[in-house]
């Protein structure tokens, strides 16, 4: 389940470096380049709440095998798209995939393990699984488009969630693939279509008017987005005052630090996005990078990744959340503020490798934290939300900030270097805003806390929760020392 993270990775960041081969195959105009990287975004931030209730209710092991099957499909068919609009479906559809698999996947974890020191490094290792996921996309991707035809990259792909798909249904202990689903969890399906339609019409809006013939003032652009923001409010009112058991309680952020902790975590996803697609972009049209000599110069992001997050798993419940999370938020600014101010003829070393270092001290140490955090602040019936939450804000922010990003650089009328710049300060300020947000208004003590929302609110209620109990993988509880 750790390697999860590895796949939706690999379909992330592989994706960007392969855009300028796809969109030369088939012939996808500058002012589209977003959009097959928002729409996978899109789609999976927009379902994730979905497919967590789904977890929550049917269990999480049929969620997360469906997810991976889907994810395999979609996959499998994008690597035979014709044209532009055959591929923007395709990685539209993709996007439910992870959708599934994140959020049962990150259930199942959260659920299995007690909050402690244990479950801190089991987290750790499935953030761990993401800078590896990086790499292994932007080095598949860069093959492809160096020696391949760029359909290979999502066959590769799809072979990968083939072996993980059969790999799960293997190896993965019965206990957990039969797990008692919660059929008392309603549906929530009214909030779902709402909070989908919402998101999809004010994302359409965001990334399109930076390119529509007259901005904001085209028809099409301003109606989706009055539209969507009429039917997100309806979502809210739907949440408040209308669903028996809503798909969001509004009850989630009265969380201490849960609201603020989502915000600024918006703006950080933000800045993840917009830097990963400028950045190759960057490199590859005003550095002149090959494909291949892109891979080379985001290894130093998978190596940094791989040790900041097995790092956080040992100091998770030494060092206050708070801490760490201004750090990865350094990490945040510094990233895109290096290839801002980037002069056009450096070569690697004095720029892109500190940038690649300050990206995935943001990106990993941040995610650990949300993780661990949220997961040990809901109960075991909501783990399923838990994991919702904390990847839909990842996937919605990038989608929403990427329009943003898109819609900035297409207001500069100069070189495409000055262009990229200003995405690229646009990034730089989302970084600042997140890491005064989450600087002032969060607080998160260490994670060392060995009892869990259930057992809190049994003891409050009079029971005697056993705090020594370990649940294993197989269910069982096992006696520590």
């Amino acid at each position: 389940m750790t390697v999860d993270q590895l796949r939706q990775e690999y379909f992330i960041s592989g994706f960007n470096v392969l855009l300028p081969s796809l969109a030369e195959g088939l012939d996808i105009p500058d002012a589209s380049s977003s959009w097959p990287s928002s729409a996978f975004a899109l789609t999976a931030g927009a379902s994730l709440l979905f497919f967590g209730r789904l977890a929550d209710r049917y269990g999480g092991f049929v969620v997360f095998a469906g997810g991976l099957a889907w994810h395999l499909l979609w996959s499998l068919v994008a690597g035979f798209a014709k044209n532009a609009l055959t591929m923007y479906f395709c990685r539209a559809l993709q996007g439910f995939g992870p959708a599934a698999f994140l959020s049962a996947g990150i259930m199942l974890l959260g659920s299995t393990y007690r909050p402690g020191w244990r479950k801190n490094l089991v987290f750790s290792i499935y953030g761990a699984c993401a800078p590896i996921g990086f790499v292994a996309g932007i080095f598949v991707s860069g093959m492809t488009g160096e020696f391949l035809d760029w359909r290979w990259y999502f066959w590769i792909g799809a072979m990968l969630l083939c072996v993980a798909l059969v790999t799960a249904l293997l190896s993965v202990p019965a206990s957990i693939r039969h797990k008692p689903p919660h059929p008392d969890i309603a549906m929530d399906w009214a909030g779902t279509l709402c909070f989908f339609c919402g998101l999809i019409l004010i994302c359409f809006a965001i990334n399109e008017c930076g390119h529509a013939p007259d901005g904001w003032r085209t028809p099409y652009v301003y109606v989706t987005l009055i539209v969507g923001s009429l039917i997100l409010l309806g979502a809210l009112y739907i949440e408040g005052w209308v669903a028996t058991e809503p798909l969001l309680p509004l009850s989630l952020f009265r969380i201490p630090q849960m609201a603020p902790l989502c915000l600024g975590l918006f703006c950080f996803y933000g800045v993840f996005g917009i830097w990963l697609l400028y950045c190759v972009q960057y490199m590859e049209n005003i550095m002149q990078a090959s494909p291949l000599l892109v891979v080379a110069y985001f290894v130093p992001f998978a190596l940094g990744g791989i040790f900041f997050s097995l790092l956080g798993g040992l100091f998770l419940h030494i060092i206050p959340g708070t801490v760490l999370l201004a750090v990865s938020g350094i990490g945040w600014l510094m990233a895109p503020l290096l290839f801002a101010i980037m002069p056009p003829d450096v070569g690697y070393w004095p720029y892109v490798f500190p940038a690649m270092i300050c990206g995935t001290l943001g990106m990993d140490v941040t995610y650990n934290v949300t993780n661990v955090f949220v997961t040990t602040c809901l109960p075991e019936r909501q783990q399923g939300l838990a994991a919702a939450v904390a990847n839909s804000v990842l996937f919605l922010g990038i989608s929403f900030w990427l329009g943003w990003g898109d819609f900035t650089s297409a207001q500069v009328a100069g070189s495409l270097r000055a262009r990229y710049q200003a995405a690229l300060w646009l990034a730089v300020a989302l970084a600042g805003l997140g890491l005064s947000i989450l600087v002032l208004f969060v607080k998160i003590q260490p994670a060392q806390s060995e009892i869990t929302v259930d057992e809190k609110d049994l003891a409050d209620s009079g029971g005697v929760p056993n705090r020594d109990t370990d649940i294993r993988a197989d269910g069982r509880g096992t006696t520590t020392v």
